[in-house]
């Protein structure tokens, strides 16, 4: 099963694509890898999720706003490649968490997206490497935003 396959197996609908809030783009393809600006976590109607984790946001609503921002990332692919079959792994992911100064569980919020990715492209080819660290701010008050690097075919 391919990942185009996948997605609509699993029933998911993507966001819009963002467009850029400044001066960058939002993908730029060297050679065969696919950088991808920081993506936050987007809704169908193009509103944001916003709240800081540990004081507005949960744990868990943290963790579904990192998915958020995976499947932003995947509009993104979809409109700039055409499809998410072009991508043959994901290299590198780094998430950032806008969360309280007590907060430790980072990697489990960054989860939230690394699961889906793991989805769409198995764990073989869905699963990099990662950081996962935390955040005074972030644009707009957006609980996470997450940068990726892929591998093309």
């Amino acid at each position: 099963m391919n990942a185009e396959e996948r997605l609509n197996k699993l029933g998911l609908i993507l966001p819009p694509a963002p467009l850029p809030k400044g001066v960058y783009k939002p993908c730029l393809i060297d050679g065969n890898h696919l950088y991808l600006s920081g993506h936050g976590p987007v809704r169908e109607d193009r509103s944001l999720i916003i709240g800081r984790i540990g004081s507005e946001l949960t744990i868990e609503e943290g963790k579904l706003a990192a998915r958020q921002v995976g499947l932003t990332m995947l509009s993104t692919i979809k409109t700039q490649l055409g499809g998410l079959d072009k991508i043959k792994r994901v290299i590198k992911v780094l998430g950032m968490v806008n969360c309280t100064p007590d907060f430790e569980r980072h990697p489990y919020v960054i989860n939230g997206c690394s699961e889906l990715f793991a989805e769409i492209w198995g764990e073989e080819n869905g699963i990099g490497v990662r950081s996962a660290v935390g955040f005074g701010s972030l644009p707009d008050n957006i609980p996470v935003e997450i940068e990726a690097l892929f591998e093309l075919y």
